[in-house]
């Protein structure tokens, strides 16, 4: 497996950041990483912006979700200034696909949209899908 371009290399450095349960509790260090246009999706279909989504994840009594394990990372340079990537996570038994658009900011690689989509089970053998999502980078990351 070839190693990523230093652009897709840069956004799954910030997606694992993201998964690190300091950063998630850091409205200064989500900051860093969430563009000002930010915006996600989550599992449940509910949109967030970039003020929502800090205010939740740093409230004195935000959730604290167990170990997130991220899996099957992929990532592709668009453009000159944009990457998307596609990954797994698991946290408790629940698992999604996951898809994020990072963006080159005059302040470095920011995270510009996200979308979590719950499933049950992995793309079988017969999927014409499960090709495209191959096995990725396998990375694993916390999040809290």
């Amino acid at each position: 497996m070839t190693e990523p371009s230093p652009a897709v290399a840069a956004a799954i450095e910030g997606e694992l950041r993201l998964l690190d349960p300091a950063v998630r509790a850091s409205g200064e260090l989500l900051a860093e990483l969430l563009h000002p246009d930010f915006r996600e999706i989550d599992p449940g279909g509910r949109p967030w912006t970039r003020e929502t989504i800090i205010a939740s994840l740093t409230a004195d009594d935000a959730p604290r979700p167990g170990p997130l394990t991220a899996s099957r990372m992929l990532g592709v340079r668009l453009c000159t200034d944009l990457v998307h990537l596609t990954f797994d996570t698991e946290a408790r038994g629940i698992r999604s696909h996951r898809s994020s658009l990072w963006r080159l900011t005059p302040k470095g690689w920011r995270l510009y949209f996200h979308q979590a989509t719950p499933f049950a089970d992995g793309p079988s053998v017969d999927d014409p899908a499960a090709e495209e999502w191959g096995p990725g980078v396998p990375t694993t990351g916390r999040a809290g």
